[in-house]
């Protein structure tokens, strides 16, 4: 399937209904990852936060991923699938970008198959994607260029850039517009940065 085409995908919820209107009571998750130490070596931290709408945090989900591996895509949709309490409530995953522990690239198409449902990828700056391609190839991660090269271009929207799977441009528009509050990132991921960080370190620090 070509970026065209993933671009206008109206992924169906559980309840096989396609996301249609963004209410405020919407529930989202927001998921980003604690910072780590080690190249190549040890886990990650990846937390996700329950949002009602843009304002109000319902819940907090947490798995691990291995520092520049190839498992972010399975334990995230483990993460989401498992939790008896939140799934059925969700309906859209926004990520702090394509990776988690360093180069551990998020199949978006693959994650938004196996938890059914819409992705919402958000990154400040468009990515330097020759750079990033270059380093992989040179650790010797071929298979993560293919894996993003896959993946639809990010697309500026207000002050972030932004890649999309299984939701159209304008939905994307509405849902970033709701969750868009205190910050050029969306509340979700805002929130989930802060608390990954902040248990790793011990304090908050930088920004989503």
């Amino acid at each position: 399937m070509d970026a065209n085409k993933q671009h206008t995908i109206q992924c169906q919820t559980q309840n096989n209904q396609p996301v249609k209107h963004m209410r405020k009571e919407l529930r989202i998750i927001g998921i980003d990852d604690g910072p780590f130490f080690k190249f190549r070596k040890g886990k990650v931290l990846i937390v996700g936060t329950i949002y009602r709408g843009g304002s109000f945090m319902d819940g907090l989900l947490t798995t691990t991923a291995t520092v520049d591996g190839n498992d972010s895509t399975k334990q995230i949709a483990n993460m989401i699938n498992n939790s008896k309490k939140f799934k059925p409530q969700i309906r859209v995953i926004m990520l702090n970008g394509i990776t988690v522990g360093g180069f551990n690239v998020i199949d978006l198409p693959k994650l938004s198959k196996l938890t059914k449902l819409p992705i919402i990828a958000v990154t400040r700056k468009y990515p330097d994607l020759e750079t990033i391609y270059h380093t992989l190839e040179n650790l010797g991660m071929k298979n993560k260029v293919k894996l993003i090269k896959q993946l639809p271009k990010p697309i500026k929207i207000g002050n972030v850039h932004v890649q999309h799977i299984g939701i159209d441009l304008e939905r994307t528009k509405e849902l970033l517009k709701l969750t868009t509050l205190h910050a050029d990132v969306p509340e979700p991921l805002r929130i989930a940065h802060i608390i990954a960080s902040g248990v790793v370190m011990g304090q908050s620090r930088g920004r989503a």
